[in-house]
């Protein structure tokens, strides 16, 4: 199996962009790594010589919801960054929330990270990092960064004890309205009363805007890193009534017509080239709730049935279930806006290298939990508990197939938007070059000014650093991308994509002809099927041997 670059001259051009960004934003030099924090940091005008990083995590947002993904939601604020800066069109997540953050802050596949996934590990080490994982923000402080997380956690341990210096955490993720549970540095705060006017998607950058403000005040001369995650399109789809009643009406037209609406669009702007997958009617929920489905009523469906032959009702409860994650999706963008345009008021925004993803696909589930759900309370308010559904799933990851915590594209492919006027030189670019999350850590690590250090004990890392691909579509040397969530799995080398669901025989797809995973090659190419499985294979016991051996505890700040 070929990886999809082993060209020596990467590294040379790895260097020149390197050199390139940092001249360009006034960065120190990368030697500056090990140098005290506040000295390495601050430039002669006592601000930041460093850029500063910006994460933002969407929740369960599909990969064509976004207007520059060609979403019908306006999405203006994040349109932007992609037309001043760049879109990854073959990003991926882990097709989950947890293991997609536990990624994106160490640098390594979830499995490797969260004991407690693998089979025959001993219990006291359940759901503790090992020592040779630090969170991100451990590695960033010797070079002067100071960090911040506001919104969904779902990482092990506390917030601090990963390296941050203040938390805004969200624990509740039932309901926007009224959290019980939040906490601010880790300790409990009273619940919100119902009434109180508080939304959690408004909440989380009012605390985002505190903290920006709080470290220009204290801290000018330091860099930060701010990892924003907002709750927003998760289920409960809960948004406040004036924002959902700008989508009332755009969504009677049925799953199909926004399906082919979005696919047109992607092609029109050359995001894709693929067709557009069949709807799946066999494929529902990932988990089965028959007591959901009664509380529901008879409005909701649990598979994605032509439109047409839905009763009226199912096609009014459908729409309007559609209206509310689309009015979720426009405030979680309103909100980014404000967290933005606070960075520009403070004239950081210039300095800023932002990241905008979603943890995993958009969600086929159907469930209620929380308080319940009330037929008589108002639709998407705090008495209502609606899930998006496998049919409004399936348009919202256009034109991919399955949902979240499926592996086929539909459940691992997110958008990634990056924006950094100082540091990239694109404007309204696309990258074709395939990530991954795992490559988030060492890519934002690199450009703060720091070297990836391996600590005793640590597996090699799938996580590359992504700098050369932000100045040109760059090839990243790897033998492959790994995933496994519930017992589905799949192996990307080059454009081949092995995949299966859980319980099912592998598929094999050429992703550069067929992103859309519609004509399967398993049976025609056994040969390249047994040796992409034997990869996959070996991976996972690689994983499972380490995690099993391993007896660290779990890493400090």
């Amino acid at each position: 199996m070929k990886p999809l670059s082993t060209k020596p001259a990467r590294d040379s051009r790895r260097r020149r962009w390197v050199r390139r960004f940092f001249a360009v934003a006034g960065a120190a030099a990368l030697a500056l790594a090990g140098a005290a924090p506040a000295a390495a940091a601050a430039g002669n005008s006592g601000r930041p010589s460093r850029p500063n990083l910006l994460v933002i995590v969407a929740d369960d947002l599909g990969f064509s919801d976004l207007g520059c993904y060609g979403g019908e939601i306006p999405t203006p604020h994040l349109d932007a960054l992609a037309g001043a800066g760049l879109r990854f069109t073959q990003f991926y997540n882990t097709g989950r929330c947890w293991p997609t953050r536990a990624s994106l802050l160490t640098g390594y596949y979830a499995q490797e990270v969260r004991r407690d996934t693998v089979p025959g590990v001993r219990s006291g080490a359940a759901g503790q990092r090992p020592a040779w994982a630090p969170l991100l923000p451990a590695r960033l402080r010797p070079l002067g960064y100071r960090s911040y997380h506001v919104g969904k956690w779902h990482v092990d341990g506390p917030v601090l004890a990963g390296g941050f210096d203040r938390s805004y955490r969200v624990e509740d993720h039932d309901r926007y309205f009224a959290p019980r549970a939040h906490y601010e540095d880790d300790v409990a705060l009273p619940p919100v009363r119902p009434g109180d006017g508080y939304y959690s998607t408004t909440a989380i950058a009012d605390r985002a805007i505190a903290y920006l403000r709080e470290h220009v005040a204290q801290t000018p001369e330091q860099p930060f890193f701010l990892y924003l995650c907002f709750l927003a399109p998760h289920f409960p789809l809960q948004a406040p009534a004036a924002d959902v009643a700008r989508y009332r009406e755009r969504y009677r037209v049925g799953w199909e017509l926004v399906r082919q609406e979005r696919h047109r669009r992607q092609r029109e702007m050359g995001l894709l080239h693929c067709g557009l997958s069949p709807l799946e009617p066999e494929v529902g929920p990932p988990y089965h709730f028959p007591e959901a489905l009664t509380a529901l009523g008879p409005g909701e469906v649990n598979r994605p049935r032509p439109w047409a032959e839905l009763t009226g009702a199912q096609r009014e409860f459908q729409a309007l279930k559609m209206a509310i994650h689309a009015a979720m999706v426009d405030r979680m963008d309103r909100e980014i806006g404000r967290v933005l345009a606070e960075l520009k008021a403070r004239g950081r925004l210039e300095d800023t290298a932002v990241f905008f993803l979603s943890d995993n696909g958009a969600s086929a589930e159907i469930m209620v939990r929380g308080d319940g759900h009330d037929p008589a309370a108002a639709p998407g308010g705090p008495g209502s508990f609606l899930c998006l559904g496998p049919g409004w799933s399936s348009a919202a990851n256009t034109p991919f197939r399955r949902h979240k915590t499926w592996v086929h594209e539909g459940g691992i492919a997110t958008p990634l938007i990056v924006h950094w006027p100082h540091g990239l030189r694109a404007r309204g670019e696309f990258r074709h070059t395939p990530g991954h999350v795992c490559d988030l850590a060492p890519t934002l690590l690199e450009l703060a000014g720091g070297h990836w250090q391996d600590a005793p004990g640590a597996p090699p890392r799938p996580g590359r650093s992504l700098v050369p691909v932000l100045a040109a579509d760059a090839p990243v040397a790897r033998e492959a991308l790994w995933w496994l969530h519930e017992g589905h799995r799949a192996l990307r080398v080059g454009d081949w994509k092995l995949v299966a669901a859980a319980g099912q025989p592998w598929e094999l797809y050429d992703l550069a002809r067929d992103r859309s995973e519609m004509t399967n090659h398993a049976a025609a190419r056994p040969d390249l099927v047994e040796r992409l499985a034997r990869a996959w294979t070996n991976q996972w016991e690689t994983i499972q041997t380490r995690a099993r051996q391993d007896t660290s505890g779990p890493s400090g700040p």
